[in-house]
């Protein structure tokens, strides 16, 4: 057989062996280790490589089997592990030379479309990547440039054809600019859509096994091409980077691999992919991009060639022609050479050219600023004007014409490079080629803004303003083809704003009209750019002061002729935001300037022009022309009068929106500013009445005559108007926008009048004269007749009248006027006390609460912004209703009580209504209704409380009289008899006592008279949850009487029942929570000040026994089938406060207590009740099954009554000696009830442990809280008789064996196993009071003295281990320390030093390093916790000296701790925090105590070692606020210790800072949300904290300089999120005002030059906001 495989080499070589066995025989030698070949591997290579060449070249024949079978032999070979092996070994093996050009034609072949190639293209693609993944076997393409050139120019072609199959056939959609463009949007400013990293879908995560060749060829996009283009790449870019010359590279780059490059860019990228090509993988999409940014970056742009872009960019400063020596040795023209390489044609599809080019120049200049833009041996600012030559010309290439602009980089043009190309073409005539060149000039100019290209003074000074002049024609280019549809139009215009407003001063009136005034797009999208590009521009004349200069322009632009119904709201809600911002940062007489320029226009340019059209109108009607040509006429003046009346309106309402958001005057205003304000108001008076009387003169004949004609041929239809609707457009516009300037001239008059005392205020008479006096002056009418005047409707004329349907905001404006009038009626005392004064200010109120009809629940199109020029139709209800709401303290007094019970009723019905999806900023009836409801204001207007308490009342009697009555009752009847009669007062038709007789006869029989299905239940519990948002107090006795016994009656005697078929469920949940909320509101009224009212109806322990009677008759008649359920625990504690309510009442009313006791603990300790509770539990653990009669609810319910009735009378022991007897006898009895059953309840438990589900037994926790409140009555009683006591004798528990018995067993049990939070908190407190009865019976013996040491050590011992249970979570150990706390607090309060020394042996033990180290740090937290909670208590005074004397050492002790911890981030929230805040507490204790300043220095270094870096939110968080608060205890507690430890202070509050730097700058979305407002809450602590600081300078003086350049330092380094660092700045600025003149010339001086930049302007604003703010502060101060 050795012959046979020695002899293959022959056989391969032979011409007679076939080609198939040939080729078996290849794989045969290869896989096989007997075949002995000399150089086996490198023999079967050159083998297979010389038979594919020879097919290729035609010297050989075999079949298309053979064929591709040899690629799929060479690619195995190439992918082999063996031959990989042998390479890491170092064994040489080649390939020939010719294989590279082999494979370049195969690939070529592959990448023409529609031809057939014999071999698959993925097995082709396999051998390249084969090849390329060894360096030796890839230096047949690495050694020749040209060869790795050309095989990634076929690579790219093929990955391009691929992802544009789908594409041929169809042109770029407007959905895929449209998702460009909102992409784009997201982008910052230094990162145009070049660097988008994501594709619309999701990756598929589908992988080729690259060991395997794919048997047919799939005709998607595989990732074996992506796979093998990323090598390529990766393989070109350590190729192209080896180049010695860079002018090859170019020359190679920009020749072959930019079009190719770019389009494949702009494929992955643009998300145009379709899709069955989604399944490309995100990453591997990416990786492919930053490898072409990388080649075209490290091509395009060396920094070898910087002088031939220099030659081609920069202008020539002589004609001589000489270049520099030797002159440039780059490429002549790189720029020209790039551009018109992308400008070409027929690299990609027609429809697809431009959306790669405009991406790819914002790329390239992306590109150029990072590797030109910085200082390389050159000056900053000669890079930056490199940078901007490059700009100039990327601008034309975008075929975009720049009119009257010329390139001044040798006197060339800037167009595109283009042959034969015009600058315009007719292609960006369409919208989404719009979007794609603007989506680029937005790109590149915001790259310039982020480079700080721009300084405007070198440009001027030094530049000719070529600068300046380039961004005024793209400005120009901008306005002429203006695109105000484009979302990036407005974006573009804002970069040259921020660039410099003087780019856009010329055009200012283009640019108001384009994008404000005129624009016409309602697209979200566009309205958002729009309004950000005009806050923008309203915020930069803000800052140059400039306002009144904008507002002039834009008030010309508004008079501009238009078709003002298209225009778009003048002021939208975002821009009147900004607006008012920016007026309170203006001086106050450049707002007075801009008001005087809205009437000035009104006054030159509008009312003119409505007063000539009405002269007009009663010329044509005194020359008496005939009735078509009058009719006509009249129609013609309507229609000319609309327009005025619209730009009066929208004039109107900016002045309204200036005057309400200046500063108001005070007695510290200036005069000649006051006076300047009464000249404007003045003004505005007059402008107000001579509006009003052309209203009033404005005559019409009785009978207006419409006659249509039929349109001639040729007019259109649309000209054709209604001349009714015209009419009353402009009389209704120009009505609302009088009234609005009358509005606000009232209210900014009175507020001025109010404020400041120089002011005199304007008589306001003669703009309320009628139609019949309107020649009088009627300056001495009174406010009242100014109010009457508007109430009757005088000032108007009666056919313009408003009404809500027709004219909403001119009822609105209407009713605020009155509003106004009565406000100044009740500022005047004299007027208000007469008489004649309640009837006009009646008829007012009634007049503003006037068509309140809110019967129909609101849609979800009722919703307001709270401005007044938006009120329409829909919005008049909500608005209308705010008005009353919230100026109902000054209308209530003055309404009927019908008009209180329509207010009520609104309210009441409003809350009933479906609740809508609540929108940012906008108000609805039902949230103006729930604030108005939860306002304590509701309480302090009685009758409106009272109307609403009937109301809610009524609606619950409602509800219950059309409720099924299984039995009959007295009180139903009476009910509905008062439904039917709504005449009669309610006292009289339905008497309470008739309630009181039916609530003592349910509680005795337990009948049922109503019967609720579960839609009714619910409308109750909204009802009561109303209830329970108003004030009790606020009740009177009558409305708190009817309440509180319907509510109680709907406890006694009602149920509930399913709406449908009766379904036997396993519970009952509804009727449990409809009990809960019973007894809550319930409890809530018994805490009212007028309860009185009921108790004289009925007794209060008659009350407590109807309750609990009642609720047991429902638990025995199995209404209630839930045990552990959250509702039943609910009811309980409902249950137990309703009762300490009631006691709590009836001892401080000292009115029959005896009786109303003695009543409820006789009900509670009788023989049926005590038998119950015998019997229940016993019967229920035997037999399994409940008791007929009873049941283990009964026995709870009962348990917990007694027990809430015990506590509410131990809490009142020691008031008086009379009632310390009283409820000393009651405590005895109820004490001796609870014995026994607790007694069996436990042995009850202990066989039901055994043979009965724990369901059935009663929760252990509960059962243990039980026992604490008879031990603690039992404490209380002894008490009372050891102070009436005088031979001292000995004191004995008569449960002591129970108490006993239940301690050993939570001993045993409550560190054990993992226990519910409420058994281990009752299980403590327990403990706590034992061991405190254990001290007062047992202390003084002996053997209780021993008893009493081991059961300390004991309880000790226990809590320790409690601590360190891994059961117990961190918030489980946070929720416990109370009870611990409470548990020591009785331990050590009156402990010897022994058990103190044992107490501190047991903290040693656990303060070991050790511990920590070996993962066990639940044990030492256990300690740490412990010491956190001693020092918190009360010792005696040996004990606490001892203490406080190694205190030092537990500190040590805890700070080598934290230091080691700090290590480790993962216990970071489990153990350092909680060490930090023990920490923390022994130093807020040891305040005076500890007086080394060296133990503050070390916790100081302990905080420095707490990581704060990569935590997630939730543990970052943690540790900030444990290191922020101890920082806070040590300047507050220890303010001697700063003098040593500032340093050390400031190291550590750094640390802080530079955290919150880091976790607070910009990250995009995930600035908002949780996360953000955890960095929000840190950075107001850094504020608050830097305060702190300020305020001890004396230990901080010499270091507020070092502050401040640390704060700078890190400022430099990231761009902060603006609401955090609004915080910071304020907290900084306090630091700046402890530093002197010296500190900040040595900043200045010394800082380095971009952290100095960052500190002038920190200084800058300081002292332009900060400063100047305290130094006006510093002036009022003494």
């Amino acid at each position: 057989m050795a012959a046979i495989y020695s002899g293959i080499h022959l056989k391969l070589k032979s011409p007679q062996t076939p080609w198939e066995d040939k080729l078996k025989l290849a794989r045969f030698a290869w896989i096989s280790s007997q075949c002995l070949l000399p150089n086996k591997e490198q023999v079967l290579l050159d083998w297979c490589t010389h038979a594919l060449t020879g097919w290729y070249n035609q010297k050989v024949e075999f079949s298309p089997n053979v064929l591709e079978g040899l690629w799929c032999y060479l690619d195995n070979l190439l992918h082999s592990r063996k031959l990989h092996s042998l390479l890491k070994q170092g064994k040489t093996i080649s390939l020939r030379l010719n294989m590279a050009q082999l494979l370049l034609d195969r690939l070529q072949e592959c990448a023409r479309i529609g031809s057939k190639s014999l071999v698959c293209a993925p097995t082709i693609l396999s051998v390249c990547q084969g090849i390329l993944s060894s360096p030796v076997l890839s230096s047949v393409f690495i050694t020749k440039y040209e060869l790795m050139v050309d095989l990634l120019v076929k690579l790219c072609s093929m990955a391009c054809c691929e992802l544009q199959q789908p594409l041929l056939t169809e042109t770029i959609m407007t959905e895929a600019v449209a998702c460009q463009d909102e992409v784009m949007t997201e982008c910052l400013p230094n990162q145009p859509a070049a660097n988008l990293d994501m594709l619309d879908s999701p990756p598929d995560h589908l992988e080729l096994d690259t060991n395997k060749s794919p048997s047919k060829p799939n005709g998607k996009p595989s990732c074996n091409l992506f796979e093998g283009l990323l090598q390529v790449l990766s393989c070109y870019l350590a190729v192209q980077r080896q180049q010695a010359n860079p002018n090859r590279v170019f020359t190679m780059v920009t020749n072959q691999l930019i079009q190719p490059l770019v389009l494949l860019r702009h494929l992955l990228t643009s998300g145009e992919l379709a899709s069955c090509h989604t399944h490309l993988r995100q990453q591997l999409c990416r990786d492919v991009r930053v490898k072409i940014d990388a080649i075209l970056q490290s091509a395009l742009f060396p920094s070898e060639h910087m002088t031939s872009y220099k030659e081609e960019l920069l202008p020539s400063k002589g004609d001589s022609g000489k270049r520099g020596p030797g002159g440039a040795k780059g490429p002549l023209k790189p720029v020209s050479a790039i551009i018109s390489k992308l400008s070409a044609q027929g690299y990609c599809e027609p429809p697809m050219h431009y959306s790669v080019k405009s991406n790819t120049l914002s790329l390239l200049f992306k590109f150029f600023l990072e590797s030109y833009g910085k200082e390389r041996g050159g000056s900053e600012e000669e890079q930056k004007m490199l940078c901007f030559y490059f700009l100039i010309r990327l601008v034309p290439a975008l075929d975009l014409c720049l009119d009257h602009y010329i390139s001044p980089a040798k006197a060339e043009p800037a167009v595109s490079e283009t042959p034969g190309r015009k600058s315009s073409p007719a292609s960006l005539q369409s919208p989404e080629s719009w979007s794609l060149a603007l989506l680029a000039v937005e790109s590149l100019l915001s790259q310039a803004l982020s480079a700080d290209m721009y300084n405007v003074a070198a440009d001027r000074i030094r530049h000719k303003e070529v600068q300046l002049n380039f961004y005024r024609a793209v400005a120009q280019m901008l306005f002429n083809q203006a695109q105000p549809s484009i979302p990036a139009w407005y974006r573009c215009l804002k970069v040259l704003l921020s660039l410099n407003h003087l780019i856009l001063e010329p055009d200012l009136d283009q640019l108001l009209s384009s994008a404000w005034v005129d624009s016409e797009c309602v697209e979200a999208r566009v309205q958002r750019a729009r309004q950000l590009m005009v806050c923008s521009l309203l915020q930069t004349y803000t800052k140059l002061r400039q306002l009144p200069r904008l507002f002039s322009e834009l008030l010309s632009v508004v008079c501009q002729p238009a078709l003002e119904e298209l225009r778009p709201p003048l002021l939208s809600e975002g821009v009147s935001a900004s607006l008012r911002t920016c007026l309170l940062d203006t001086p106050p007489s450049q707002g007075l300037e801009i008001c005087s320029l809205v009437l000035e226009t009104m006054r030159r340019y509008i009312l003119p022009d409505l007063v000539k059209e009405g002269s007009h109108a009663e010329k044509m009607e005194i020359d008496g022309g005939g009735d078509c040509k009058g009719e006509k006429g009249d129609v013609n003046v309507d229609q000319e009068r609309q327009d005025p009346s619209l730009k009066l309106f929208s004039l109107s309402q900016l002045l309204h929106a200036v005057l309400f958001s200046l500063k108001t005057l005070d007695n510290a205003s200036p005069l000649p500013l006051v006076r300047q304000v009464q000249a404007l108001m003045k003004e505005l008076q007059q402008v107000v009445k001579e509006l009003l009387q052309l209203m009033s003169t404005e005559k019409k004949p009785e009978k207006t005559k419409i006659i249509q004609k039929t349109p001639r041929k040729g007019k259109k239809k649309l000209d054709q108007k209604e001349p009714e609707k015209v009419l009353v457009r402009w009389e209704q516009k120009t009505q609302e926008a009088t009234l609005l300037l009358w509005y606000t001239w009232v209210e900014v008059d009175t507020l001025f009048e109010i404020h400041c005392s120089k002011y005199i205020s304007l008589d306001s008479a003669q703009m309320t004269a009628g139609r019949e006096t309107e020649d009088q002056a009627l300056s001495n009418a009174p406010d009242l007749t100014r109010m009457n005047s508007l109430v009757s409707g005088n000032v108007l004329p009666a056919r313009l009248h408003p009404s809500p349907s027709c004219s909403p905001m001119s009822c609105l404006l209407l009713k605020l006027l009155t509003l106004q009038q009565m406000k100044k009626v009740m500022l005047e005392s004299n007027s208000l006390s007469e008489p004649s004064t309640a009837a006009p200010l009646n008829r007012a109120a009634q007049f503003i609460l006037a068509e309140l009809n809110l019967e129909v629940s609101p849609d979800g199109d009722q919703v307001w912004d709270g401005q007044i020029s938006s009120v329409n139709p829909s919005s008049y209800v909500v608005a209308h209703w705010y008005l009353v709401a919230s100026n109902l303290p000054l209308i209530a007094p003055y309404l009927s009580g019908g008009d209180v019970a329509c207010i009520a009723n609104v309210l009441v019905g409003s809350l009933l209504s479906r609740r809508m999806d609540q929108l940012p900023s906008c108000m609805t009836v039902f949230l103006i209704s729930s604030q108005l409801l939860q306002s304590p204001i509701l309480a302090e207007l009685p009758s409106v409380f009272s109307a609403t308490v009937c109301s809610l009342t009524k609606r619950i009697r409602g509800v219950l009289t059309v409720a099924t009555a299984p039995k009959v009752c007295a009180t139903l009847p009476k009910l509905r008899e008062e439904g039917n009669n709504d005449s009669q007062p309610l006292s009289e038709l339905v008497k309470n006592e008739t309630i009181v007789e039916d609530i003592l006869a349910s509680s005795k029989t337990g009948d049922v008279f109503v019967s609720l299905t579960v839609t009714q239940t619910k409308e109750l519990v909204i009802l009561i949850q109303m209830l329970s948002n108003l004030n009790p107090d606020g009740m009177t006795s009558e409305d708190l009487s009817s309440v509180f016994l319907l509510l109680f009656f709907m406890l006694t005697s009602t149920s509930c029942q399913s709406d449908g078929v009766v379904v036997d469920l396993p519970d009952c949940g509804n009727d449990v929570v409809f009990l809960v909320k019973l007894l809550r509101i319930l409890t809530f009224l018994v805490e009212s000040r007028h309860l009185k009212s009921v108790l004289k109806l009925i007794h209060a322990g008659t009350l407590l026994q109807a309750a609990v009677s009642s609720l047991l008759w429902h638990s025995n008649n199995g209404r209630f089938r839930v045990t552990h359920s959250p509702d039943w625990l609910d009811m309980i504690k409902a249950v137990q406060d309703f009762i300490r309510s009631l006691v709590q009442l009836i001892i401080n009313r000292n009115s029959s207590v005896q009786l109303n006791l003695e009543q409820f603990a006789s009900f509670l300790t009788s023989k049926e009740m005590a038998s119950r509770l015998k019997v229940a539990p016993s019967s229920a653990a035997v037999s399994g099954k409940p008791h007929p009669e009873t049941s283990i609810l009964s026995v709870h319910l009962e348990l917990a009554s007694l027990t809430s009735f015990a506590q509410a009378m131990t809490s009142n022991l020691g008031r008086s000696k009379p009632m310390d007897q009283t409820l000393t006898q009651m405590l005895t009895r109820v004490t001796a009830t609870l014995g026994p059953v607790i007694e069996s309840v436990l042995s009850t438990q202990t066989v039901s442990g055994a043979a009965v589900p724990s369901a059935s037994a009663l929760d252990q926790a509960f059962v243990v809280e039980v026992v604490t409140v008879m031990l603690h009555c039992e404490l209380s009683s002894l008490s009372v008789e050891d102070d009436n006591k005088q031979d001292g004798t000995r004191l004995t528990l008569s449960h002591m064996p129970l108490y006993q018995s239940l301690c050993q067993q939570i001993l045993r049990e409550i560190s054990s196993a993992s226990r519910p939070m409420d058994s281990l908190v009752s299980s403590l407190n327990f403990l706590s009071t034992f061991y405190k009865a254990m001290k007062r019976t047992r202390g003084d013996e002996e053997k209780g003295g021993e008893e009493l040491d081991e059961l300390y050590v004991q309880i000790l011992q226990n809590v320790y281990t409690l601590i360190a249970a891994p059961w117990l979570s961190s918030e489980d150990v946070c929720e416990l320390q109370s009870a611990v706390q409470e548990l020591l607090r009785h331990l050590v309060e009156k402990s010897t030093t022994g058990q103190l020394e044992l107490l501190l042996l047991m903290i040693r033990e656990g303060l070991n390093a050790g511990k920590l180290r070996a993962g066990n740090h639940r044990e030492v937290l256990s300690a740490v916790t412990i010491i956190k909670l001693l020092f918190c208590c009360q010792l005696p005074e040996p004990c606490a000296k001892a203490l406080w004397l190694i205190a030092p050492q537990i500190i040590s002790a805890m700070v080598f701790l934290v230091r080691s911890s700090g290590r480790d981030t993962s216990l970071t929230l489990p153990f350092t925090v909680p060490t930090v805040t023990s920490l923390t507490s022994l130093l807020r204790q040891g305040e005076g105590l500890i007086t080394n300043p060296h133990h503050v220095i070390l916790v100081l270094g302990a905080l420095q070692s707490v990581s704060l870096d990569h935590l997630s939110s939730l543990v970052y968080q943690s540790a900030f606020l444990a290191v922020h608060e101890a920082l806070f205890a040590i300047i507050q507690c220890h303010p001697q210790a700063m003098l040593n430890a500032a340093p050390s202070f400031l190291n550590v509050f750094y640390h802080l800072v530079a955290s919150i730097m880091q976790e607070g700058r910009q990250r995009g979305n995930s600035d908002t949300g949780s996360d953000g407002d955890v960095y929000l809450q840190c950075s107001r602590l850094i504020e608050r904290m830097y305060s702190h600081i300020a305020a001890t300078a004396e230990s901080f003086t010499t270091l507020s300089a070092f502050m401040v350049a640390q704060y700078v330092t890190e400022l430099q380094k990231v761009t902060l999120r603006p609401d955090i660092k609004l915080h910071l700045t304020e907290g900084i600025y306090q630091i700046l005002d402890l530093c002197v003149e010296q500190d900040i010339k040595f900043l200045m001086g010394g800082l380095q030059m971009g952290v100095r930049e960052v500190f002038n302007d920190l200084y800058g604003s300081y002292t332009h906001y900060h400063k100047a703010q305290r130094q006006g502060e510093d002036k009022y101060t003494v």
